[in-house]
């Protein structure tokens, strides 16, 4: 997909995401994992410090620490930080980007500034470059207050790789794995962190929440999903949600085929997205979350051709 049609699809993903629970909902704090895994998890959209409910995080080894996703601004990859200290006094010397979307990349101008090598797959800092500083020009587009941008900076992986790098942070090494096959994006990554038996699927999975399809390839989505199930990890932490298992996986695997056999079936015969949407929430597996990512889909992916797309197919 082109990056202009992308950054146009996550528009419309960040103003209904924002808009539809800007509630005031209180901060949360990094959640145990393991002993050298922390996260944020299952965290309400619109929570101060983490408005797009990403679960970020980080590990921690006996000489630095490695931090997953920055969040959506560089003031919310400062408040991250500030939680990071509550937890280890070690420095961070790694950030990682699961995949190129601004909730997941924009707080990289903050560790930047630190000195953070930050890393991510070619893909991911292509699409950062080509994107990244027209999507800051308008926060309004995406439901974001004026100002809400500022000190931040469209700030690109810059150190990347295609197919793998394992980091070793003093005891604890780090796994970085792209599969070979796109899924949620072009370019989505995962995390293994083997001692600890933890792996950071970043936007590979959604667990309880309508998963954003706008921009992936259902074919390769599901060679990640039997990669990381064969994995067999015990603390699976998804992109947006809780704490998942391979119950997740298997249930992420599923719903993706049947949300596509039935959006091509119904956008056949129903052009009203309004009408479409509600017949859809009507056959899909109930979700906490995410019912307005299902119209995002079914605008960006199905109404426009009934889904035929061969490109993301293949």
């Amino acid at each position: 997909m082109k990056m202009k049609k992308t950054a146009l699809i996550i528009n419309a993903f960040a103003v209904l995401l924002v808009q539809s629970v800007m509630a005031q909902t209180p901060k949360v704090e990094l959640k145990k994992i393991t002993e050298s895994v922390y996260s944020y998890t299952g965290v309400l959209a619109g929570t101060p410090g983490n408005i797009f409910s990403v679960n970020s995080g980080i590990v921690i080894g006996n000489d630095a620490v490695l931090v997953v996703d920055t969040l959506t601004s560089a003031k919310e990859a400062e408040g991250f930080a500030a939680d990071i200290q509550k937890v280890t006094n070690k420095p961070v010397r790694y950030v990682v980007n699961t995949h190129y979307h601004l909730d997941h990349v924009f707080g990289n101008s903050f560790f930047a500034d630190m000195e953070v090598r930050i890393i991510g797959h070619v893909k991911c800092r292509d699409a950062v470059i080509s994107s990244g500083d027209k999507i800051l020009e308008n926060p309004a587009a995406f439901g974001l207050p004026a100002g809400f941008w500022e000190g931040t900076r469209a700030v690109a992986p810059d150190t990347a790789f295609e197919r793998g790098m394992i980091l070793d942070l003093g005891g604890i090494t780090v796994k970085l794995i792209y599969t070979g096959f796109a899924s949620h994006s072009p370019g989505s990554i995962i995390v293994h962190v083997p001692s600890q038996d933890v792996l950071f699927a970043g936007d590979i999975l959604f667990t309880d929440f309508h998963p954003y399809l706008g921009d992936g390839d259902l074919s390769g989505w599901k060679k990640n999903l039997d990669f990381i199930h064969a994995m067999n990890v015990s603390h699976i932490i998804p992109g947006h949600g809780p704490l998942s298992s391979n119950k997740d996986i298997e249930d992420m695997k599923a719903y993706l085929p049947f949300f596509d056999k039935k959006a091509k079936e119904l956008s056949a015969v129903e052009k009203d997205l309004g009408k479409l949407t509600a017949a859809m929430l009507e056959v899909l597996p109930r979700r906490a979350g995410g019912d307005f990512i299902v119209t995002m889909n079914l605008k960006t992916r199905y109404l426009r051709d009934n889904g035929n797309r061969p490109s993301q197919e293949k």
